[in-house]
């Protein structure tokens, strides 16, 4: 299988993390992709042009994140997910970890793509309003680590670790709970230190 991404995709760092868990990462190959190059065969693989995409052997591709976690879960007969009750708090964990994800990424296009003069403050604030909510409710409550490390936690560990990357970590000094979570997510999860792209 080939996975289509990029180093600094939070979304892709999700998928080769949880394949590494499933015993997994050996038999993905991870080619990098430009989804601003119209030559890059991604927009073939994936009409969106967006990453992570999977290129299963047969041709098939599959995406986004959350369905290609769904496919190598499924190969490896893992448990990434969870069941029952336990998969629901791992999806919805996921969904905010994404959502936050989301948020940084409008916020990083919006300063990458648009002139000084043309930028939208307002919508600006508008996503870092919602990344500075769903980090007060994760450090409320960091989500345990007491058991199987799933999806969920996967998810939370990467949009952390974008936070750290493109916004120079500021959320640290206000957040002491979730960096603490993050480091024990670290020692158990030796693809997270594997993944990491310095700024």
């Amino acid at each position: 299988m080939i996975l289509r991404t990029s180093p600094a995709s939070p979304f892709g760092r999700k998928v080769v993390i949880a394949a590494s868990l499933l015993g997994l990462g050996d038999a993905i190959t991870v080619v990098n992709a430009d989804t601003t190059d119209p030559g890059d065969s991604l927009r073939a693989q994936n009409p969106l042009g967006k990453i992570p995409t999977l290129v299963d052997e047969d041709g098939t591709a599959w995406y986004d994140s959350r369905v290609i976690l769904e496919v190598i879960d499924a190969r490896a007969a893992g448990t990434v997910h969870g069941a029952g009750e336990d998969r629901l708090r791992a999806l919805k964990l996921q969904a905010l970890a994404d959502g936050l994800m989301d948020a940084c990424l409008l916020q990083v296009y919006e300063n990458r793509m648009r002139d000084p003069d043309k930028r939208e403050p307002k919508w600006i604030e508008l996503q870092a309003g919602k990344v500075e909510r769903a980090l007060d409710l994760l450090e409320s409550a960091p989500p345990s680590l007491s058991g199987a490390i799933d999806i969920g936690h996967i998810a939370v560990a990467c949009a952390l670790g974008y936070l750290d990357l493109r916004f120079a970590g500021t959320w640290r000094g206000t957040h002491p709970r979730l960096v603490a979570w993050l480091d024990a997510f670290s020692a158990r999860v030796p693809a997270y230190e594997e993944t990491r792209v310095k700024a």
